[in-house]
Formats: C-alpha cells, structure tokens, sequence
C-alpha cells in the first residue's frame, strides 16, 4: 500500500523539481570609465543545463565594446536521465496501481503478473540509484560551473587590477538539492519494495515449500530412523522370551538315569 501511494508521489516530485528548474545569476563590471561599466549582468540558464549554450555580453572596458562569453559545461546527460527514469516510474506506478485495485486475478494468474513486478522493481531500483548518483555528481558540477566567483574569472575586464567586478546574487539551488533527496527516496522506496515483491512470486512460496518438505522428512528420520528400537536389534522382552527355558542336551539325560539306576542296585 505504501507503494501505490508514495511510489507516484515521489516520482512526481523528482522529475518535476529538477526538469522545472530554471535559474539566474547576476553580476556587475565596474570599469575605471564609469561610462563602460554595466552592474546588471543577468545570465539565465534552465533544465536540460547545456551551459555551453548559454551565452551572454559583459563590457570589455575598453570603449563601448563588448563581449560575448559562454557558460563553462554540459550536464544534460545526467539530468535527462534522472528525468527519464522518474517518467517512467511514475508511469509504471500508475499502471501498477490500476492493475492491484481493477485487475487482481489478471495479475495472480499463472505467476506472470509478480514475476514481471518482481524484475520491474530490481530494474527501478538499480535505476534509481544509479540515476540519483550520477544527477548528484551533475549538480555538484552546475553549481560550480555557475559560481558568480568562477564566471567572473571568464571576464578578461576583471583581470585588470584597475576595475571591479563583484557577484550580484547567486543561483538558488534549493529546488535541485530537492530533487536528488527524491531521488535517492525514490530508490529506498523501491528497494524496499523487492522483498514485498518477491513473496508474491512462486519463487518465494516454492522455496517454502521445499524447505517444509525438508523439515517434515528430518523430523520423520528423526521418529522413525536411528531412535527406534527395532532398528538395532531385539528388545528386551524378546531377550527374555528366548532366553527363559533353559536347552537340556539328550546325551546328558540318558546319562543322568543311568546313573540313578546305578545307584538303586548298589544300595
């Protein structure tokens, strides 16, 4: 139950606060000719982040000349990915769902239905974490290639000792953090899920199976095997049965009355 309802939420969450985002740095160039100067340098940039692409002109000091420079960068692997993997969750979640609630007997019928649940998850979880990692390195490296500190470094004007450049405001980055403690929620949820998963499979209730055959075959050894009596030899009201009338020899009667008769004819 915590799957079909968390599962989509989560999904949702990361997809929508990473492929949402979009943000903006500012900086200003102080030139020793005030009249060169701009202080209001905006440089926009968004999901898919191919900051190589993203352009933008700060004054050279240097008359009314400009440059044009580029963001330092490309990590739109790593995002499309995350997005990719948090699509199709929630898309499967949803599916997953209709089928646990409309389709039950469709579902249980011949074992395909949580056989299928079962890969399905491993796959999602293997996904999620792999996805949530490499997003997590992503970020790491957007946040640095959009350091107003590390952008200034790309204006040849704030090279020069004589002017002054200064970082404005920088990106806020609160809705990406967001998104990779989703993704990593994400993966937790869905591993967590393989166990639940997986007792639905014939796996599971075959392998209890065997192992109560197994323990039903131990205990009967155990009442009929090495413990029985039978097994090692008489017992001991046999031994007393056999064992009760003593065996006369024939040979020793006849001599026994011999030996009484003897003595009648002597006396």
């Amino acid at each position: 139950m915590c799957m079909v309802i968390f599962a989509p939420l989560f999904a949702i969450f990361a997809f929508a606060t990473c492929g949402g985002y979009s943000g903006a740095l500012r900086l200003s160039v102080d030139c020793a000719n005030k009249t060169d100067s701009d202080f209001s340098i905006d440089i926009d940039f968004a999901y898919p982040f191919r900051l190589h692409q993203v352009t933008f002109e700060v004054p050279t000091c240097e008359g009314k000349r400009r440059e044009k420079l580029a963001l330092i960068g490309d990590f739109s692997s790593s995002a499309e990915f995350f997005v990719t993997i948090a699509v199709f969750a929630f898309l499967y979640s949803l599916a997953a769902t209709v089928v646990y609630i409309f389709f039950q007997n469709k579902y249980r019928e011949n074992n395909r239905g949580p056989l299928v649940d079962f890969i399905v998850t491993v796959v999602f979880s293997f996904l999620w974490l792999v996805g949530s990692s490499a997003w997590a390195k992503g970020l790491s490296d957007v946040k640095v290639a959009t350091d107003p500190k590390e952008v200034l470094l790309l204006v040849s004007a704030c090279k020069q000792q004589s002017n002054k450049c200064a970082a404005v405001h920088s990106p806020v980055m609160s809705s990406l953090n967001t998104s990779v403690v989703f993704g990593f929620l994400n993966f937790v949820l869905w591993a967590g899920n393989i166990w639940f998963v997986f007792k639905e499979t014939g796996w599971h209730s075959s392998g209890q199976r065997h192992l109560s055959e197994s323990m039903e075959k131990q205990s009967s050894s155990y009442s009929h095997g090495g413990y029985n009596r039978d097994s090692y030899g008489p017992s001991d009201s046999s031994v007393i049965i056999t064992t009760g009338a003593p065996h006369q020899d024939p040979l020793l009667t006849t001599f026994l009355k011999d030996l009484k008769q003897e003595t009648r004819f002597g006396e």
